[in-house]
Formats: C-alpha cells, sequence, structure tokens
C-alpha cells in the first residue's frame, strides 16, 4: 500500500469512533454522546482552558493527545468510568486495540501518534496531565447539565467520583476546583449522587 492509501486507511478505520456510545449524556439530555463527540468537545475545551493548566502545556500536542485518547475504544469498547469490573482488562484490551488501529498508518506516523497515545496513558507529561484533567471535567460538567442523569442511573457515589478524580487536579488545581464546587457537590447536594 502506498503512504497515502495507509493514511486513508487510518482516517476510514477512525470513523468508527462515532459509533462508540459512551454513558454521559449530551447537554440536552436528548441522547448519550458518542466517542467522536466527546473527542472533539476535549479539544475544544483544552483549546479554550489552556491558560488555567497547572504547567505550561504545548496546546496543539494536548489537542492530538485529546483526539486519539479514545481511538482504541473502536475494539475495546468504552469502559465506564465506574464499572470496576470492566476496568479489569482495560488496560490488555486498549492496548490490543493500539496494536492494530495504529499499524494502520504509515510507520513514522504510527510511531508518533501512538507514542502520543502512551503519553497520555502514562500521565506523566504536562500534556498528558491536562488531557486527563479535560477527560474528567468534561462528563462532570455534562452530568451536570443533565441534572445528573447518568449518574443517578448508575447509582453513583461521591466516593467513587473523589477515587476517579484524585488526580484530576495535576493538571489544573482551578479547573478541578471549579467543577467540584459547581458540578458535583451541587447534585450531592440534590440527591443526584450518593453521599457517602
Amino acid at each position: 500500500m502506498s503512504r497515502i492509501e495507509q493514511q486513508f486507511d487510518f482516517i476510514r478505520e477512525i470513523d468508527k469512533e462515532k459509533l462508540i456510545e459512551r454513558q454521559t449524556y449530551i447537554s440536552s439530555g436528548e441522547r448519550k454522546e458518542n466517542d467522536s463527540e466527546h473527542a472533539w468537545h476535549l479539544a475544544m475545551m483544552t483549546i479554550l482552558l489552556s491558560e488555567y493548566s497547572n504547567e505550561q502545556i504545548d496546546v496543539l500536542r494536548t489537542v492530538t493527545m485529546v483526539l486519539l485518547h479514545d481511538i482504541v475504544e473502536i475494539d475495546a469498547g468504552d469502559t465506564y468510568a465506574y464499572d470496576d469490573t470492566a476496568a479489569l482488562d482495560k488496560r490488555e484490551r486498549e492496548q490490543t486495540a493500539a496494536d492494530r488501529i495504529f499499524a494502520l498508518l504509515p510507520d513514522d506516523q504510527a510511531v508518533k501518534l501512538r507514542g502520543i497515545w502512551e503519553e497520555y496513558e502514562a500521565r506523566e507529561t504536562p500534556e498528558a496531565k491536562f488531557a486527563h484533567t479535560m477527560d474528567n471535567i468534561q462528563p462532570a460538567m455534562l452530568n451536570d447539565a443533565t441534572d445528573g442523569r447518568a449518574w443517578e442511573e448508575h447509582g453513583v457515589h461521591l466516593h467513587q467520583i473523589m477515587k476517579r478524580n484524585e488526580r484530576t487536579g495535576e493538571g489544573s488545581h482551578v479547573l478541578w476546583d471549579y467543577a467540584l464546587n459547581n458540578f458535583i457537590l451541587p447534585n450531592v447536594k440534590k440527591g443526584k449522587i450518593i453521599d457517602d
């Protein structure tokens, strides 16, 4: 295959991300968002909110990271944040998916994009930390916008949310504090999140 054919194979393949339904409802509450909508939303949030990063970040690299972070779910499926059973083999499923999906690209781009995906997973660079902050506060924002609907449907407890977000502030203390005080705690008060 030529380079351009490999690139278009990858581009066609990642279109399948539009079919991966998440558990978070869109802000109107009409339906649940899909992975591609989630990635787009995180990219826009990164552009708009990068000024609140704890450290200076390369915004384009972070945008690339959030656009890539869930493409492995084409094969691995979306693992709901509070599904402990599905989380047990999540890493293995996603690594296998990454092996297949990134291999569709020309070697140089496969190495580069797989590297950015691995950087996100490792959560060590300022970009990866901020990308995780975006990935964690976006569903909280949408859950709040839908009056805690998904939290209530799944019987989510405050301790689960706090555990999932124990490192969210590493990317942005300002945004984590904002999300906690404006999206999460008001829903505890309303009974949409079960208080421990």
